[in-house]
Parts: C-alpha cells; structure tokens; sequence
C-alpha cells in the first residue's frame, strides 16, 4: 500500500497560485482513502477550504471534486476524462505514481499534487511495473511538470540532465527514458519552460528514510 500525507493548507494554496477559475480535485479510493489522506472524506474538506480562502479573496472561482477507485490504472482515469477537460487544473489527491498517471493520460493538463507520498508496501505477485516515485516524502511534481526527477532520473539529479544520454534515453541503460528529456518536453509543451530556470537546492533527504524504517501516524484518528 502507498502512504502519503496530505500538503499543508498554505502549501497548495501557494501551487495553485491565482491564474485560473476551474479546480478539480480528485481524491483516489484505495491507498490514501485507507491512509486517511486523499479519499472522498479529505477531497471534500480541501474543497471547502479553499473555497472559503479564495471567498475571502474575492476571486470567483469553480471548484469541482471526484473520488475514483485509482488513480494508478488507466481504465479509471478515463471514467472522469469530460471532468478533467472541463477543468483549468486538476489537483490530485493520489500518490506520485497517481499524479503522474494523470498526467500521462491528460498530457496537455497541468496535474498538481495534493499529497507528498511517504512509503509503500509492496505487491510482490504477477506482472511488471515501473517506477514513477520513491516516495522521498517531498512531491516536487509540481515544479517539473508532473515528471519526477528524483525517480525518473537514474542519477536523481534536480538541474538538468546529465552528459550521458543520448537520443532520449539513459546512459544507465538505452531501455530507460532519459528523465530529464521527459521533463523538458512536458513542460515546453505546456510552454512551462521557465520553470526550469530557477536553481534546485541540494535534495533534504530527512524526508526519505532517515532513521530507518519509517512509521506514519495520523495523529487525528490515533488514540494510544
């Protein structure tokens, strides 16, 4: 299962910024429901929220919610497609591998993310899967287009890519994407590209697994 916290209130208000009039929050009925921080029950309440912050402001916006059984699987993403389209941005309360989903299926959509996903655990039968998050306890997604440098960078590196790859793929091994070709294409599609001009700071890895093994407590429902 994959944990994530919800971002702080002031945090996804400073993302979201002003340049818009239509959200849609889409919260994820699976992991972050059983988490307590991404389900039907949070998505409203962050819904709320901001509308009352932005009543205050005087800014008139929309602001629209869904909760869909995953957001990590296709099939699902496509039952709300009319919902995203009909939206300026779309904040998602799934995990990073949710988010980055999203953005895979609606490419020409700016996905911003709601949680900073933490850890998970593991499903260890059939199939394959490929990594779109490490869970570092950090989602910087939405400084990157919804493409995770940390993850999807072999070297993890956060300005720019590395000399070694080449026709857009790693030089780790040519069956990987080039991470950093994935985020410049994204963003310059989106005409995001000055995002890529302000300096990263070296990665706090605390977030990640400093002290080992990690526990997560929600601390509202927890009694003992």
């Amino acid at each position: 299962m994959i944990v994530g916290q919800q971002k702080k209130a002031e945090e996804i208000i400073e993302m979201l910024g002003t340049e818009w009039d239509s959200l849609l929050i889409v919260g994820c009925g699976t992991c972050v429901t059983v988490s307590l921080a991404g389900g039907e029950r949070e998505v409203a309440a962050l819904a709320n929220l901001l509308k009352l912050y932005y009543g205050k402001k005087g800014k008139k916006i929309t602001i629209a919610t869904d909760t869909i059984i995953r957001q990590c699987d296709f099939e699902f993403i496509d039952d709300i497609a009319e919902k995203v389209e009909g939206h300026d941005l779309v904040l998602s309360l799934a995990c990073g591998v949710g988010v980055q989903h999203m953005v895979e299926r609606h490419p020409e959509k700016i996905i911003l993310p709601g949680l900073n996903t933490s850890f998970y655990g593991a499903t260890t039968a059939v199939g394959e899967w490929a990594e779109r998050c490490i869970g570092c306890g950090e989602c910087i997604l939405d400084r990157f287009g919804g493409v995770c440098p940390v993850a999807r960078c072999s070297k993890s590196l956060l300005n720019g890519p590395c000399g070694g790859s080449q026709d857009g793929k790693c030089e780790v091994d040519d069956g990987i994407d080039c991470g950093w070709e994935l985020i410049y294409n994204r963003l310059n599609d989106l005409g995001l590209l000055e995002k890529l001009l302000v300096y990263e700071d070296p990665k706090d890895w605390q977030t990640y697994r400093d002290g080992g093994p990690r526990k997560l407590t929600n601390k509202e429902y927890y009694d003992g």
